[in-house]
């Protein structure tokens, strides 16, 4: 492993979690530490034209900003002309008939949303929000290539932190009450599968399971004394840091989940807290 010998073994305290952040220490541990911990930049790509599913990302991320600039307002028709590839034009094309046809009550879009959670904090970034007679959607645009199952959806730790943090952090959109699991409910939309996004419902026995299960995670990273390489080296064919750890430089054919745009790019001052 190329130059790691003083690797950091113990997270700062405390320490600002997201989905991203539990997702990767779920997968792998030591990917989790590179990222996290060392904050390592991984290796440049190589070689040109850049792999096509890191393209797809970018765009995955020029999506993302459209459908925003457009909940606050923009005018679409200036938009549309940042839709200036094929995936875009079909993206953004599909996403506009999903707004026209949605009667989704008060958006709020880009909402950051935080909470403690033992001795350091959970946060999210919510692509949006819709509150409508007394209940609430969050919302997720994704735009994989393949639309994936339900079931894998729900278990994915994005699905368990965006609703469980919502009813923790989110009673300032309930007029200070919070939201109880029955009335939130998530929706991935998929831009690629625009009539059939994966929706999930929430209630009171998932929301103490999810909020059980991210204490008890967090605790068990902030105890963690070392921090093992996964044993799956199908999750290295699509990490950035696979030369770090001499599983490989160059990355697998075929399909890789999106990479989930970071939330930890948001400003702290932009979160909204809630203390306990």
């Amino acid at each position: 492993m190329p130059e790691t010998v003083n690797l950091k073994s113990e997270i700062q305290n405390p320490f600002t979690f997201s989905q991203s952040s539990l997702q990767d220490y779920v997968d792998c541990a030591r990917r989790f530490q590179l990222r996290y911990i060392e904050q390592l930049q991984w290796p440049a790509v190589e070689t040109a034209p850049v792999l096509e599913n890191e393209r797809r990302q970018v765009e995955g991320q020029q999506f993302h900003r459209l459908a925003q600039q457009s909940l606050i307002g923009l005018p679409a028709e200036k938009l549309a002309r940042l839709a200036n590839t094929p995936n875009l034009a079909r993206w953004w094309e599909n996403w506009q008939d999903f707004r026209e046809l949605k009667d989704l009550g008060s958006l709020y879009p880009e909402l950051s949303l935080s909470a403690p959670l033992g001795q350091h904090r959970l946060m999210a970034k919510y692509d949006l929000i819709a509150v409508k007679d007394g209940r609430a959607s969050i919302f997720d645009w994704k735009t994989y290539h393949k639309r994936p199952k339900d079931e894998w959806m729900s278990a994915r730790l994005q699905t368990k932190v965006y609703r469980a943090l919502f009813v923790v952090a989110g009673a300032h959109l309930n007029g200070g009450q919070p939201f109880a699991p029955e009335q939130v409910e998530m929706t991935y939309w998929y831009a690629d599968f625009p009539i059939e996004p994966s929706q999930l419902p929430y209630d009171a026995s998932r929301h103490k399971r999810a909020w059980a299960e991210l204490t008890s995670l967090v605790a068990e990273i902030s105890s963690k004394q070392s921090f093992p390489l996964t044993n799956d080296e199908k999750m290295c064919g699509y990490c950035p840091y696979r030369s770090y750890c001499e599983r490989g430089v160059q990355a697998d054919e075929g399909e890789s989940i999106e990479s989930e745009i970071s939330s930890l790019d948001v400003s702290l001052e932009q979160i909204q807290e809630i203390e306990f």
